[in-house]
């Protein structure tokens, strides 16, 4: 830093004068001899910033500094230095000689339980494993694995975080990305992001990110959803809708171009994302923070509208159950070349739900202001409302989010949501005991539940298999078995038949069939012909509807609970959803060759 501060703080004065346009030009000063004219009073900031530099003490590595802060004797190092610089309690420093040997006792004394802490670097890692192996001593120790320094490779930074994360492990590991208060150092953990999800894509080949959901979705700040937010925040920039900066000023720190000369209207070829995001590590640090605060609210706000709407690609997600029993399969396809298949199955899994202890949410949220108690007036159920990341609408507006922690998960909730709903606030006392009589409840209740499942060669049929849901899933039992493939939902039933040219043998149940017609394209019900059930909306009123019904067969479909309404001169069918399964079910078993499942 001393060298770059001699050669590069400028210090030569310059001369103004007019060029052949009028235009007012710079050059560098010369005397009359040719040498350079330098400014005093640069140089005396420059020295005496050389000054207060070199009276400051040395930063210590970060390896070094960890060691110094926790002690040699709870730190457990597995590098590949032969030699490390200690300090004692009283200050004074020893040059410590290490053997080849000395990393087995170290990665043995952190397994074993007598070290509390482990640093490990590439060089350290290989062929080791520091997961909380259930053969080992600290197994009762979550490993909490901070990812100090990535690096660029991406293959790297899977193998160093594979070596906390493996088979017979006691827990997974918390991963934690390590940035300090600089909002600019995102731009480093996104290009990571990036780069496993690009891994994962080659080396699976499949819709499976390489991360693993190591990282947040908002931390791969180049993917779709983080480049339509920058195209919406060039827009508010422009509009002036933006409280951390404004066009000019913005301009003229990054020397960005975004307007045409003329007019003031935007570029059609507004500068990419990756440039973008290197001008803004050049700024100062409040401004990259503001900047970053609502560019950040933008991808999120994309990214839950993603989820609402079931299109999020989150990679491969995982179901546990206790049992898997494999009810039905349908052959969709069989590949010519291979002879790989291509399946739909039919699975009942009985589940075991999970639960989570007020204490450990409690102490997760530690030092977080405004958490509160809820219980919901209709189902009775509790929650803790802790406060969340907030978004931007495409107005500029900030949004505040909440999210509701359940003892069985928790969702993000939007302010006006949450004020609309049935949540109310208890004290502390009667929230304790309605959580541990749900996490009572949760654990003694086992589900079954039944899901159709498209599994086997799905790579070449990705784009023909329904797109309402396109998340991978690994669905396992207790017994190591896995299933993994994509999730049909009933209603995707016809257009997975009609793209693979197949009559489906599995056949829908009542209570998936009206699961099914919550959509607005609705789905066929047996034994009516052409009719289907759909929803509808009348008078702001959401109801269930037999579309295109066989007038013939009015009476007796009312007979069965269906009501009627006159809506612009044409008669509308509508089923009570109390009584929706019932009906349908009817309806079935009064044509049993076609119900029959």
């Amino acid at each position: 830093m001393i060298d770059y501060l001699k050669t590069a703080f400028p210090t030569r004065m310059l001369r103004v004068f007019t060029g052949t346009d009028g235009e007012p030009r710079s050059e560098l000063m010369c005397d009359d001899a040719g040498n350079p004219v330098h400014s005093q009073e640069a140089i005396r900031a420059r020295d005496d910033l050389i000054e207060r530099l070199c009276a400051m003490p040395a930063i210590p590595c970060a390896l070094d500094a960890l060691i110094r802060h926790f002690g040699p004797d709870d730190v457990a190092e597995v590098t590949g230095r032969t030699q490390r610089l200690l300090t004692d309690a009283g200050g004074r420093q020893r040059v410590e000689r290490r053997s080849p040997r000395s990393n087995l006792g170290e990665a043995d004394a952190f397994m074993s339980g007598r070290k509390q802490v482990l640093i490990f670097s590439d060089a350290g890692g290989t062929g080791r494993s520091y997961h909380a192996d259930r053969n080992c001593a600290s197994a009762n120790r979550r490993r909490v694995h901070f990812l100090l320094e990535p690096g660029w490779r991406a293959s790297s930074a899977i193998q160093g975080l594979g070596r906390s994360h493996r088979t017979n492990q006691a827990s997974a590991p918390i991963f934690r990305p390590v940035t300090t208060d600089c909002r600019g150092e995102r731009r480093f953990i996104s290009t990571i992001a990036r780069r496993l999800d690009s891994l994962g894509a080659l080396t699976r080949g499949q819709r499976q990110t390489g991360g693993q959901n190591l990282f947040d979705p908002a931390d791969n700040l180049e993917s779709d959803y983080a480049r339509d937010a920058l195209t919406q925040w060039y827009h508010l920039l422009h509009r002036g809708k933006l409280m951390s900066t404004s066009l000019a000023e913005f301009v003229e720190m990054t020397g960005l171009k975004l307007v045409e000369s003329e007019g003031g209207a935007l570029l059609d070829n507004l500068p990419p994302i990756q440039r973008w995001l290197n001008r803004l590590l050049a700024l100062r640090i409040n401004t990259q923070n503001a900047i970053f605060e609502e560019y950040l609210a933008l991808i999120e706000a994309r990214i839950d509208a993603a989820r609402e709407a079931g299109t999020f690609d989150v990679g491969v997600e995982t179901i546990i159950a206790e049992r898997v029993s494999v009810l039905e399969e349908q052959l969709l396809r069989r590949d010519p070349v291979t002879g790989a298949e291509t399946k739909l199955c039919r699975l009942e899994l009985h589940q075991r739900r999970r639960a989570t202890p007020l204490k450990r949410v409690l102490a997760e949220c530690a030092g977080i202001a405004s958490i509160a108690y809820l219980r919901n007036e209709r189902s009775g159920r509790v929650a803790l409302r802790v406060p969340s990341w907030s978004i931007l609408d495409d107005e500029g507006r900030s949004i505040p989010v909440w999210r509701l922690v359940r003892p069985n998960g928790s969702e993000r909730v939007r302010d006006e949501r949450l004020a609309e709903s049935s949540w109310q606030e208890v004290g502390e006392d009667l929230a304790q005991q309605l959580w541990q009589r749900e996490c009572e409840e949760i654990v003694a209740h086992l589900d079954v539940q039944t899901i159709n499942i498209a599994t086997g060669l799905l790579l070449p049929v990705w784009n023909r298999l329904p797109d309402d849901d396109v998340r991978v899933w690994r669905i396992s039992d207790m017994q190591g078995a896995a299933i993994i493939g994509r999730i049909v939902t009933p209603a995707g039933f016809e257009k997975l038949a009609a793209a693979f040219g197949v009559s489906m043998a599995i056949k829908l149940s009542p209570a998936e069939i009206v699961a099914a017609g919550q959509n607005r394209e609705g789905v066929a019900i047996p034994g009516l012909e052409l009719a289907r059930l759909a929803r509808s909306h009348v008078n702001d009123d959401v109801r269930l509807e037999i579309r295109d019904f066989p007038p013939e067969r009015r009476e007796w479909l009312k007979s069965l609970g269906c009501f009627t309404e006159i809506i612009a001169y044409k008669t509308r069918l509508f089923v009570p959803a109390q009584r929706a399964e019932a009906i349908v079910t009817a309806i079935m078993d009064a044509h049993p060759a076609v119900g029959a499942a």
